[in-house]
């Protein structure tokens, strides 16, 4: 779970987004291109989900360098059937598509009442949740799952068949914040994890639910868009294109009138944050209100930057012959 660091150094959001760009341009990546994916990766970091912001880059940009992925991909349509459609990575990382995928599922769910969208032949998507906020943006209910390329062997626990995908939904509220739910299917039940033992023996529905979760991440956002069991039937040009996704858009009108639907949902908000928090927090919200609380105030004050986080981004300045801001 992301948390913030107790100790920290504040980095202003444009300067860190340039200091991304100028990484990402150094691995070849267009400057469009790579802006783009900078701005989606410091608005995690704002957001506090560490784990899918800056600190990942130099993850990327080693793929970049060594040849995994294409560093300047053309997305396009490889089908379209009206209410779905499939969208090809070009063998890039998987934010190019995934955005293209939900642009593209706007128009379609107002037009049919649902649609839905498989992402083919690139790398990680990033944050699922990046999607569904979108469509939540445009008064739309949202659901994004991923899957990536398993090596499954028998000699290893079932638990590695859950891969570690992720899965998000996201509900408008009228002129509430949105309700986004994002989270790693597997988190903290992962076999290497501290406390899984005690996890399975005190509570093993939690396990076999996360499992099951995992599992349905890996069907429906990897093997149904192309990744195969079988890492030997790959046809992919790029090594690290080895993950897909799927998307559904819905419009709630189809159902019941959008100002209702969202009256409710504003409502839900409002009484919730009522309530009484869980033991250890001062407040209680709905998934997604304190990300969206973050982002607002730390588009001001600046992103709070962990020992660890700068560590890592120092490296890639080394790593990759970029001066950096801090």
């Amino acid at each position: 779970m992301n948390q913030d660091a107790k100790q920290f150094i504040r980095v202003e959001a444009d300067t860190m987004s340039q200091f991304i760009v100028e990484l990402l341009t150094s691995v070849s990546m267009p400057e469009s291109k790579a802006r783009f994916l900078a701005d989606w990766l410091v608005t995690n970091d704002l957001r506090g989900v560490y784990s899918h912001g800056t600190d990942r880059v130099i993850l990327y940009l080693r793929d970049l360098r060594d040849g995994l992925l294409n560093p300047d991909p053309g997305t396009s349509v490889k089908r379209d059937d009206g209410s779905t459609i499939v969208v090809d990575g070009d063998g890039g990382l998987g934010y190019f598509p995934a955005y293209e995928a939900t642009r593209l599922l706007v128009d379609k769910a107002r037009t049919h009442g649902i649609a839905a969208a498989v992402t083919v032949n690139h790398g990680h998507i990033g944050a699922a949740g990046i999607y569904s906020r979108l469509l939540a943006e445009h008064q739309l209910i949202g659901y994004v799952t991923s899957g990536h390329q398993l090596e499954l062997k028998p000699e290893d626990s079932i638990m590695e068949a859950a891969g570690g995908s992720p899965m998000s939904f996201a509900v408008p509220a009228g002129e509430e914040l949105p309700m986004v739910l994002d989270f790693g299917a597997v988190h903290d039940v992962y076999t290497h994890s501290p406390h899984f033992s005690q996890l399975f023996e005190k509570a093993p529905g939690v396990v076999f639910r996360s499992m099951g979760l995992g599992f349905m991440c890996q069907a429906l956002g990897g093997f149904l868009a192309g990744v195969p069991v079988d890492k030997k039937r790959r046809t992919n040009l790029y090594e690290g294109a080895n993950q897909g996704s799927l998307m559904i858009a819905i419009d709630s009108s189809r159902f019941l009138s959008q100002e209702q639907f969202q009256y409710e949902m504003g409502e839900y908000v409002r009484t919730t944050s009522q309530m009484q928090p869980l033991p250890g927090y001062d407040r209680a919200t709905l998934p997604g209100i304190l990300e969206a609380e973050r982002e607002k105030e730390r588009r001001k004050t600046g992103i709070q930057v962990s020992e660890q986080h700068r560590e890592s981004l120092l490296e890639a300045a080394a790593e990759f012959g970029v001066k950096a801001p801090f």
